[in-house]
């Protein structure tokens, strides 16, 4: 039998690429991991890109994450991480002053949410006129991981929710094998 041997982590994302290549982080600036996750492989990778000038703000909703990420930023000397709990489902409800990020990151967070107009709304409000919205997500297809199709947002309707919102498509890419890439401005 063939069996084909599925990378997790940074096997389906490369997360030096997608901020370097991509979105083109620039060193110093302030962003937001929205939906860090347990791994945050992008939140350290941010880090490593700002440096000590810059800062990152790593967002869940669960605290058990954000004490991993605390731990782990300690351990590799990370001085420019600052974990934050949130329900970005709630409007306002991120502890993040208006217009105070130059990038916000939603990688693998868009199939989590049900409601995901409040979730786009919400991380564009912490947006400087101008800043930048990554989102990674997965691809439309049948595929031997992730989400459910149901539980996925194409493409399509990802860019007419961000319409809605007031942020504009500036580039599309694909992000990995299951991944696609958009890139918006406010």
């Amino acid at each position: 039998m063939n069996l084909q041997k599925i990378s997790g982590g940074t096997g389906l994302l490369d997360p030096e690429k997608i901020l370097k290549d991509e979105l083109q982080l620039v060193l110093g600036s302030w962003v937001g991991d929205f939906g860090c996750g347990g791994a945050a492989y992008f939140t350290f990778e941010t880090a490593r890109q700002v440096g000590e000038g810059g800062l990152v703000y790593a967002v869940d909703v669960l605290k058990s994450v954000l004490d991993n990420i605390k731990r782990r930023s300690q351990e590799l000397n990370f001085k420019n991480i600052i974990t934050l709990w949130s329900n970005l489902e709630k409007f306002g409800a991120c502890k993040i002053n208006n217009s105070s990020l130059d990038y916000g990151l939603l990688i693998n967070v868009m199939f989590q949410n049900k409601n995901r107009a409040s979730l786009l709304k919400e991380v564009a409000r912490m947006i400087k006129p101008g800043g930048k919205i990554l989102v990674v997500d997965w691809k439309e297809g049948r595929f031997p991981i992730g989400p459910r199709a149901s539980d996925r947002m194409t493409l399509v309707e990802l860019v007419s929710l961000a319409d809605l919102v007031g942020i504009k498509l500036e580039k599309k890419f694909e992000a990995g094998q299951y991944h696609y890439g958009v890139i918006f401005v406010k």
